[in-house]
């Protein structure tokens, strides 16, 4: 425990001494995600700032599985947290990709990514109860608690989904967590993409206990969780083979499986389910909704005539990623949280995104 006060008091000491010098901090965890922020990638800038690690700060601070709750240090790593949930038979909602095999929670909080049951078990934002963070001014602060019904004021917890570490180090979070499924299966249909964006759009309007999909290559897989009998009927009424497939579900959110090991710039495209489909190479999930697409070409000005978005999952993602909000609104966000502009500096220079 003093271990850790020991790393809190030396991360704000960090943070106040940076804002008084106003240099900048690259705040990282194990470093699984840095492909997603590296502005020398794209932008030429090769100096990012001091690095500020987090990693050491970690451990799980309290886990009350009756309640659904677990707190957790920022550098805790995702794999310490989902064995210690999984010997209660419980789990990360979210799903949060390890890329790499590391990954911390602090890093799955900062990149806002959720998995492949995001739109039936919720958002990795949807998850986040409280935090404890650091300003960009050196000030210890914290938010939000661990109950859902804790919601006077505005929900500051959740600002830091996806903000990058660009508002705040987070030092702490407590994330609501659900007991893991009593029977899981997985249905494997040969289809052509068309046909399996049709089938999915029709099991939606169905009452199936459907908790991910993913269509690559010729092949729909649909994971159906829940009580055994409602779990084999919906197998018997999905149709195709019937697998245990809790490895595939494990490597499509980690990016191993051979797709995402191809060659040519990854987009991700966020679409409403009953877009058209490229000619490029593509991986679909998340019912249609989620799309990864291997093209050399940019898929900006297709995704909004499509009513979605796309990003490139590279070093631009972290900026491409802010030109979905609103400028203006954003940088009154980041001036209050980080007036001398310390953290993370990922943003300060926003290309066109055409």
């Amino acid at each position: 425990m003093a271990a850790n006060a020991d790393q809190q008091d030396r991360l704000v000491e960090a943070v106040g001494a940076a804002f008084a010098e106003r240099l900048p901090l690259q705040i990282a965890g194990s470093g699984s995600k840095v492909f997603l922020t590296e502005p020398g990638t794209s932008r030429g800038r090769a100096d990012v700032g001091r690095l500020l690690s987090v990693a050491e700060h970690s451990g799980v601070t309290e886990y009350r599985p009756e309640e659904l709750v677990v707190t957790a240090r920022a550098g805790t790593t995702l794999k310490e947290l989902e064995q210690q949930l999984a010997r209660e038979r419980q789990m990360l909602p979210f799903e949060p990709p390890r890329f790499s095999g590391a990954g911390t929670l602090g890093g799955a909080i900062a990149s806002g990514l959720s998995g492949p049951g995001r739109p039936w078990y919720g958002s990795l934002r949807d998850a986040v109860l409280g935090v404890e963070m650091i300003n960009g001014r050196g000030e210890f602060l914290r938010f939000g608690g661990q109950v859902m019904k804790n919601v006077a004021g505005y929900d500051v917890s959740r600002l830091q989904a996806g903000a990058f570490g660009t508002l705040g180090v987070l030092l702490s979070a407590s994330i609501k967590i659900l007991p893991k499924p009593v029977h899981e299966l997985t249905c494997v249909i040969a289809l052509e993409a068309e046909i399996a964006l049709e089938r999915l759009r029709e099991w939606a309007r169905l009452p199936l206990p459907i908790t991910a999909t993913c269509h690559v290559d010729g092949q729909l897989r649909v994971r159906l969780s829940g009580a055994e009998s409602a779990v084999v009927w919906a197998a018997g009424h999905i149709g195709g083979d019937v697998v245990h497939a809790e490895p595939f579900w494990s490597q499509v959110r980690n990016h191993e499986i051979d797709f995402f090991k191809r060659e040519g710039t990854l987009w991700r495209l966020s679409l409403p389910p009953n877009s058209l489909l490229t000619d490029e190479p593509t991986l679909i999930e998340w019912g249609g909704a989620l799309r990864w697409v291997r093209s050399e070409q940019a898929m900006f000005d297709w995704a909004r005539q499509q009513g979605g978005y796309a990003l490139p999952f590279n070093g631009d993602y972290s900026t491409q990623y802010f030109l979905q909000v609103d400028r203006g609104l954003r940088k009154r966000i980041k001036k209050a949280f980080d007036p001398a502009e310390v953290l993370n500096p990922l943003t300060d220079v926003v290309p066109d995104a055409n």
